[in-house]
């Protein structure tokens, strides 16, 4: 019972901040899809792009939790400040890295995605205006990652919340009343990134002091206490950044088969971010509660933990599919007044209903894998996945057309990191590595 009421205090606040998260997404999908279908096009492409970039580097958020979770368990107070400072110089790097680096970035990323030719000028206001915020974003993913190792899941909503009311604001002033377009939103990301960053800063300083003093700028000299981050987060890269290429493909053949198929593709993709942004509330979960009992050296708990929050995932999974499968056409209808978007996008809505119940389990294990820092079975099972995914699309292509064999390859993408998965926790249990 006491697994159980932890499982849920983190997992209930963690479930209403993941989901503000595709919540701005919707907003900026609707804002832009009430504009034009190039407009609406034009976010999806971009906003791909920056998931291209800043998912690959969602392992300072993943593997800050897992360090500091187990750090938290085994209440080594030094570990837990080390891991903070460590993960923030190394966020604060990327983030240079990738302001110096934004020209080519964005010269490969308009190659890969195919963007159709007039989409070019919106893409590119979008992407160079929301680049401001790279040193922003990949601090929150560090800041938010040990407040999550930390047991705390209340100050992550509150963060969360806060974001995205000051990004909805912005974005609908800059759209709305100033008729700044692609750049109106991602201005206001940008925005909503620091004043997000600089209320994290000062939660942690306000409700940690006494871990927060224990750091010392030293041991950034102190080439060792990198040494497990780096390890940790080298294979959470590569497991992330098979992750970025299945679905920055998905995007890419929608955009090279038409401008339609590129704008009903961004539409519903909108339904497989709130799927899986609300399960992973209960990935975030298993991530702090795993990992703390790891560390505690409870593997009876660790067991309890891996247990209800895939119970509580596939019971959530249900409900999408209910809802997708009796309100399909309406949500749909939200999101854009293009007709034929619509009608197209109505004709997956079978789709959306299977893509909660085959995709749950994935994300709820690598959570798991995430908390047992065992990001080298991680990565090398995404690695598997992503080849049944590229090889089930390139077979289902000459059958059938070029969305369905994306939306089938997606479901045996996910569906068989889950499979995979499953079968790794079998036979090694928490000992996996």
């Amino acid at each position: 019972m006491a697994v159980n009421k932890e499982l849920l205090r983190l997992a209930i606040p963690n479930i209403l901040s993941n989901v503000s998260v595709p919540l701005l997404s919707s907003v900026d999908t609707a804002l832009m899809g009430h504009l034009s279908a190039e407009h609406l096009g034009a976010v999806g492409i971009a906003s791909m792009m920056f998931n291209f970039l800043y998912w690959n580097f969602g392992f300072l958020r993943m593997g800050t939790t897992g360090l500091t979770a187990q750090s938290f368990g085994a209440n080594d107070i030094q570990a837990q400040g080390a891991t903070l400072l460590s993960a923030s110089a190394l966020a604060m790097l990327l983030a240079v890295l990738l302001w110096v680096l934004q020209v080519p970035l964005f010269s490969l990323a308009h190659f890969l995605m195919n963007v159709p030719e007039g989409y070019g000028t919106l893409v590119e206001d979008y992407f160079y205006t929301r680049m401001w915020a790279a040193p922003a974003t990949l601090m929150l993913y560090v800041l938010l990652g040990w407040l999550f190792g930390q047991q705390n899941a209340a100050y992550p909503l509150f963060i969360a919340i806060f974001s995205n009311v000051v990004n909805i604001i912005c974005s609908v002033y800059w759209v709305k009343v100033l008729n700044m377009g692609t750049t109106g939103v991602a201005l206001g990301t940008v925005v909503a990134q620091y004043a997000s960053m600089a209320l994290a800063l000062g939660l942690i300083w306000f409700k940690y002091p006494q871990k927060v003093k224990t750091i010392k700028v030293s041991w950034l000299k102190q080439v060792d206490r990198y040494t497990r981050l780096l390890k940790v987060n080298a294979d959470i890269f590569l497991r992330t950044l098979s992750l970025t290429i299945a679905f920055g493909f998905f995007y890419s053949q929608s955009a090279a088969a038409s401008g339609l198929a590129l704008a009903t593709t961004t539409v519903l993709l909108q339904f497989l971010n709130w799927m899986s942004y609300a399960i992973d509330g209960f990935a975030y979960a298993a991530e702090a509660m795993v990992g703390k009992y790891v560390g505690a050296k409870s593997n009876g708990g660790a067991h309890r933990a891996i247990k209800l929050s895939m119970g509580y995932g596939m019971g959530l999974a249900v409900l999408f599919s209910l809802g997708y499968w009796l309100a399909g056409e309406q949500l749909i209808a939200l999101f854009t007044d293009e007709v034929e978007v619509r009608q197209l996008a109505q004709n997956y809505i079978p789709y959306l209903v299977a893509l909660p119940i085959i995709g749950t389990a994935c994300y709820i294990w690598d959570g798991v894998f995430v908390g047992l820092t065992a990001t080298r079975a991680m990565r090398n099972l995404m690695l598997i996945a992503l080849i049944g995914y590229l090889t089930s699309y390139y077979l289902l292509l000459p059958h059938l057309g070029e969305l369905s064999a994306l939306w089938i390859a997606l479901l045996v993408f996910l569906g068989l990191r889950g499979l995979l998965q499953t079968g790794a926790y079998l036979k090694e249990g928490i000992s996996l590595r």
